[in-house]
C-alpha cells in the first residue's frame, strides 16, 4: 500500500525533470498518473520509464483548448482527480534593459496564466479533500539578476497558493506550493544560456547553497509526494522550500 494507492494524479510538465521524477514516484506509490507535455516523443519516453498506470496527453498549458482536452481524457478514463501537480514552467535570462514584450508574455503565460487555468479547469473533476501542489521557485524569494520576470511570475504562483487555499477550504482541498532551488535538470540550458554559461551559473548557485550542491529531481518529488499525501493533511497555503537552504539562511 503506497501513500497514493488508488489515487488519480495529474501532472503538467510530466515528460522531463521534476515532473517526470514526480510522476514516477507517484506511480510507485500506487497512483494512476496522467502526464501532459508539449512533445509527444518525450511523453512516450516518459511513459515507458514510468511503467504501469500512466496516461499521456500531449498539450500546451498556455492553450485553454489543450487543457480542456486533457481533462476530457481524465474524465473519460478516471472520472475524477485526487491530486494535481501544476509543474509546467519555464524561465529565460533577460536583463531589464533587453527584456522584450515577447519575453515577458511568454514567461507569464506559462508560469502564471498556465498555472491559473490548469487549476481552474481541473476543479469540476476534483474530489473534495484533494491536494493541489504548485511549482514556484526559490527565485520568488531572492533577487536573482537576469531572472526578474521569471521571479515575478513565480511570486504570482506563491500568491495563488495562499488565495486558493482559502477559496477551496470548504471543499477541504489543500493548496500548497513547492519552491525548488537549483536542481539537476536541463533548465539552465533552456534558459538561453550556452552549455558553458549554464555550467558556470550552476557552479555559482552552488556557492549560495548551504548544502553545497544542486538538488536532484527525486528530492523535489519526495517533497511533492508528502504534500500530496495524507501525511500533510493539516498543511495548506504553505510554500515548502526544497532549496538546500539557499533562500533560508
Amino acid at each position: 500500500m503506497g501513500n497514493l494507492n488508488g489515487k488519480v494524479a495529474v501532472i503538467t510538465g510530466g515528460n522531463s525533470g521534476i515532473g517526470l521524477a514526480t510522476a514516477k514516484r507517484f506511480a510507485e506509490e500506487g497512483a494512476h498518473v496522467v502526464i501532459t507535455g508539449r512533445r509527444e516523443k518525450e511523453l512516450k519516453d516518459a511513459a515507458a520509464l514510468i511503467g504501469n498506470n500512466v496516461t499521456t496527453v500531449a498539450g500546451d498549458v498556455t492553450r485553454l483548448e489543450d487543457l480542456d482536452r486533457l481533462y476530457a481524457v481524465v474524465k473519460e478514463k478516471h472520472g475524477h482527480i485526487d491530486v494535481l501537480f501544476v509543474n509546467a514552467g519555464w524561465g529565460e535570462v533577460a536583463p531589464i534593459q533587453a527584456a522584450t514584450e515577447a519575453h515577458f508574455d511568454k514567461t507569464f503565460d506559462l508560469n502564471a496564466k498556465g498555472q491559473f487555468f490548469t487549476v481552474q479547469k481541473a476543479l469540476p473533476l476534483f474530489k473534495d479533500g484533494g491536494s493541489i501542489i504548485l511549482t514556484s521557485s526559490v527565485a520568488n524569494e531572492m533577487g536573482l539578476p537576469l531572472f526578474a520576470v521569471y521571479a515575478a511570475a513565480k511570486a504570482a504562483v506563491r500568491s495563488f497558493a495562499r488565495s486558493w487555499a482559502m477559496e477551496l477550504k470548504d471543499r477541504k482541498i489543500r493548496v500548497n506550493a513547492v519552491s525548488p532551488g537549483p536542481i539537476e535538470t536541463p533548465a539552465l540550458e533552456k534558459a538561453g544560456l550556452t552549455p558553458e554559461q549554464a555550467e558556470q551559473a550552476a557552479a555559482q548557485f552552488v556557492t549560495q547553497v548551504p548544502l553545497a550542491r544542486r538538488g536532484k529531481p527525486e528530492e523535489i518529488a519526495a517533497a511533492v509526494l508528502f504534500l500530496a499525501s495524507n501525511e500533510a493533511s493539516y498543511i495548506t497555503g504553505v510554500e515548502l522550500a526544497v532549496d538546500g537552504g539557499m533562500a533560508q539562511v
